[in-house]
């Protein structure tokens, strides 16, 4: 099992003036395992590029933080790169994030 140490970003929505709001990301770090790690290409036929997606899981050792706004976690930074979540299993005093495709900052 290898071991993970990185960020995973969380969608907040912060208030920049009086009665304004705005959805932000805040990043934490955390150390974890990567318990399943594979990958496969998707052709899209209208590209020439392949999209990677990949059916990882990362188990992270949560903080107080993180059982409270497990719901709001967007991405996981990995191997360079920011991995969408798209889902995610509560098992205290951990939480296992199953990713996907790239995240690009909109989803």
């Amino acid at each position: 099992m290898a071991k993970f140490y990185g960020k995973v970003g969380y969608s907040t929505v912060v208030e920049t003036a009086p009665d304004v709001f705005r959805d932000t990301i805040v990043e934490r770090t955390y150390y974890g395992d990567v318990t399943r790690n594979s990958f496969r290409p998707q052709a899209d036929q209208n590209s020439t590029v392949d999209d990677v997606t990949i059916s990882n899981q990362i188990s992270i050792v949560a903080d107080p933080f993180a059982i409270a706004h497990f719901g709001s976690i967007k991405y996981v930074s990995w191997m360079e790169q920011k991995w969408k979540v798209t889902s995610i299993e509560v098992a205290y005093p951990r939480l296992i994030l199953q990713i996907g495709g790239v995240w690009h900052g909109t989803e």
